[in-house]
């Protein structure tokens, strides 16, 4: 029976699963096909975290110094599982560097991929220059200033489009990504801090700022610094003769059609099942549901485990999540791996 774990991914669900499991006294192998540690809020380029407005870089950063610090964990960077076989108590994983893991369970923190704004190109990101995702925009707040990408001026105007990639069966992308409601008028309020000129306008179908996150973002986003909330459904955008991005569509409150001139317009985009599941799905034998997302077990006596005895999942992998969730996401996947693991044992004596 062998007592070490095998973490896959090492964004906020890998590095805290990691964390929580060496917490116990167990050995950790934590591999990560990238060759920085974070996930991500790193690897994008994140600002502020919702809901804790802490930046990414130090709230992530502490998470990766842990795990780093820890000597009960092994890290493996830049590389990926190549193949698992065995069952639960007794795995074995072949790195694709060559490496050989022997572990007991298999705690799958493998996250999920940003949607490509190409693939909605009636809303000009890819063809204008001035139309940028969150995550772009993200990385303007990150180096503290809002500009234009095609000529640097400040904005005036800035429109950000929710639900770019959820909610779109056109596209094939029936879910709501449940975090882009709040990360957009967090988002607002950080591009009116930086720019206190700057109109920030949120286009929505209807927002879904859930739980405590309702007054501490979108009352405060509308109340305090002013963003305009359009209740709209958007068209298509477009460019004037003077240059600048003419946003078109319905407003759905009084159903008249609408265009407004925007500087920057600011995708809102979703959450997409991790790219790469096709092949997580073959190398680890775990089921995927019908939107491409890894798929659960049995949920509420052997929560978090995946379709394979033994192997787990978690986070964003199981769909859109936000980071705190993630986080808790990973230790639970501790615990279950770990009290899995020890009733093999005493089960095998």
């Amino acid at each position: 029976m062998q007592n070490t774990v095998l973490v896959v991914g090492a964004g906020p669900t890998g590095l805290s699963a990691a964390a929580g499991v060496a917490s116990i006294g167990k050995k950790v192998v934590l591999v990560e096909k990238e060759t920085v540690l974070g996930g991500a809020p790193i690897l994008s380029g994140y600002a502020k975290l919702v809901p804790s407005g802490e930046w990414a870089k130090d709230a992530i950063g502490r998470m990766v110094k842990r795990v780093e610090d820890d000597a009960n964990i092994t890290i493996h960077k830049g590389v990926k599982v190549a193949k698992l076989e065995g069952e639960a108590g007794n795995f074995t994983a072949t790195l694709s560097n060559g490496e050989i893991v022997q572990a007991g369970a298999v705690i799958l923190g493998t996250g999920f991929t940003h949607f490509d704004s190409i693939n909605k190109p009636e809303w000009g990101f890819g063809t204008y220059e001035d139309v940028v995702t969150t995550t772009q925009m993200e990385q303007m707040v990150s180096a503290g200033k809002i500009a234009c990408p095609s000529d640097g001026r400040v904005p005036e105007r800035v429109a950000i489009l929710l639900c770019v990639g959820s909610r779109d069966r056109q596209i094939g992308r029936e879910w709501c990504s449940k975090i882009c409601c709040t990360v957009s008028t967090n988002l607002a309020m950080e591009i009116k801090e930086l720019s206190p000129t700057t109109d920030v306008f949120i286009y929505y179908m209807d927002i879904r700022t859930f739980g405590l996150y309702e007054d501490k973002f979108y009352w405060k986003s509308q109340e305090e610094f002013k963003t305009k909330f359009v209740k709209a459904r958007i068209a298509e955008v477009t460019k004037s003769a003077d240059g600048r991005l003419l946003v078109k569509g319905e407003d759905t409150l009084v159903k008249r059609p609408i265009v407004i001139p925007m500087d920057i317009v600011v995708h809102a985009i979703g959450m997409d099942p991790n790219e790469e599941n096709p092949e997580i799905s073959k190398v680890f034998g775990v089921g995927l549901e019908k939107h491409g997302f890894i798929d659960k077990g049995e949920q509420y006596t052997s929560s978090f485990s995946s379709t394979r005895a033994g192997v787990y999942v978690g986070g964003s992998a199981l769909g859109p999540e936000d980071i705190d969730t993630s986080i808790s996401h990973g230790l639970a996947m501790a615990m279950r791996a770990v009290g899995d693991l020890n009733a093999l044992v005493q089960k095998a004596a």
